[in-house]
């Protein structure tokens, strides 16, 4: 059997339905209750709802993509006991429904960065782009992050401004938009862009990390798994952290998921094999030093959750997403490395084997132009990737 094909879905407000869904042959949908504010508990009853609009139509909630971990948790603050209490609760409930994988992240304010929503490819198709000296402009010179200089080698400062002064101010603002608000608003960010001064309120949800460091940030991580892993091991739920996008230091927060030290620390700061990992292929290809043959050997039977998708490098540290197949890995070894640990699991008997892999984002092409879909999820974009992961695992299986 192949990993289970799933797809990435944002419930009835999405314009990809589950009828669409089922026609493609997905087999698992990936899916949260985006109406529930973050913070607060998720009933039973509003699980079920979606749970059951997903089996009627032959499919199963493979994993909650995401139950967000709130800033309170993320900085500790006074509100913590009450933000932990209820995402215990919420775990419970879901476990109790039959859900028993909910990927997460700890990413302090910004879940992921791009600089350029609409990178055009040579094929015609259209890619999200992260310039880096772009996203420099953006934090030095347009959001003004004091000492934000400091954080950045000297050249990249240099092109970063140079690329500033060609700005015109309605470019500034677009930038600063899409960073902060476009990227964010449908994954549950911080900023939805209802506030007008959205750059500030930025700046204050950046200050909150100001006296903290990677060692304090795993120490607050540590933390939210001692007092969530418990409960997720008796409710029969797996927990599966999200590596940091990019997995590189940016606005000067800290960054503690997005290389093999940082999951040789978190398999040692919980032991627990409920304590997992989601395996995304594209976020961790964004830094060069990463070796995602290697990742997948010493994390294996802690991953819970795969996304693939590929990535093309460049010199300065920027990167495009390239597709599903071609790009700076080698997918088909990547794909042969996880289909091996997929038929090790079942030779051990694990319940756990069906191993639920999405295309992750996608290249938008063809009808994806005459609809608004948000960044990086298009319709065809995406299942093309379904499809040319399907066929590789397809074929592969036959030598594996």
């Amino acid at each position: 059997m192949a990993l289970e094909k799933t797809w990435r879905w944002f419930g009835e407000q999405d314009n990809i339905t589950l009828d669409m869904l089922q026609q493609m042959g997905v087999e698992g949908v990936i899916t949260a209750l985006h109406h529930i504010p973050n913070g607060a508990v998720w009933p039973m009853e509003e699980i079920l709802k979606v749970k059951n609009a997903i089996e009627a139509h032959g499919m199963r909630w493979s994993v909650v993509e995401s139950l967000p971990v709130s800033e309170g948790i993320k900085i500790c603050s006074e509100d913590r006991s009450r933000l932990i209490k209820n995402y215990q609760e919420s775990v419970s409930n879901l476990g109790a429904c039959g859900i028993d994988t909910i990927c997460y992240n700890f990413m302090p304010v910004l879940d992921w960065a791009r600089t350029d929503l609409h990178y055009k490819l040579l094929n015609g198709g259209e890619s999200m782009y992260f310039d880096f000296p772009t996203f420099v402009a953006f934090d030095v010179f347009i959001l003004k992050r004091p000492n934000a200089q400091a954080d950045y080698p000297g050249i990249i400062v240099e092109k970063a401004r140079v690329l500033y002064e060609q700005m015109s101010e309605e470019d500034a603002e677009i930038l600063a938009h899409n960073i902060i608000v476009v990227t964010q608003g449908f994954i549950d960010g911080v900023i939805d862009g209802s506030i007008p001064d959205y750059k500030n309120l930025f700046l204050a949800y950046i200050d909150n990390y100001k006296n903290f460091g990677k060692d304090e940030m795993r120490q607050h991580l540590k933390a939210f798994l001692d007092d969530i892993i418990p409960i997720a091991e008796k409710a029969g739920v797996r927990l599966a952290i999200h590596p940091d996008d990019p997995p590189f230091p940016v606005l000067g927060l800290p960054r503690i998921i997005g290389q093999l030290e940082d999951y040789e620390w978190l398999f040692k700061a919980n032991k627990s094999p409920n304590n997992g990992i989601t395996f995304c292929a594209g976020s961790l290809s964004a830094r060069k030093e990463n070796d995602l043959l290697k990742i997948i050997d010493h994390t294996a039977n802690r991953i819970h959750f795969i996304h693939l998708r590929n990535t093309q490098l460049q010199a300065d540290g920027s990167f495009y997403e390239s597709g599903h197949l071609l790009g700076s890995q080698n997918m088909v070894h990547i794909v042969t490395a996880l289909l091996k640990e997929q038929k090790k699991r079942i030779a051990q008997g694990r319940s756990d084997h069906k191993m639920p892999v999405r295309p992750d984002h996608g290249i938008k092409i063809l009808d994806d132009y005459n609809h608004h879909y948000n960044p990086g999820y298009p319709l065809i974009g995406r299942l093309k990737g379904l499809a040319e992961i399907d066929g590789l695992m397809t074929g592969l299986e036959a030598y594996i």
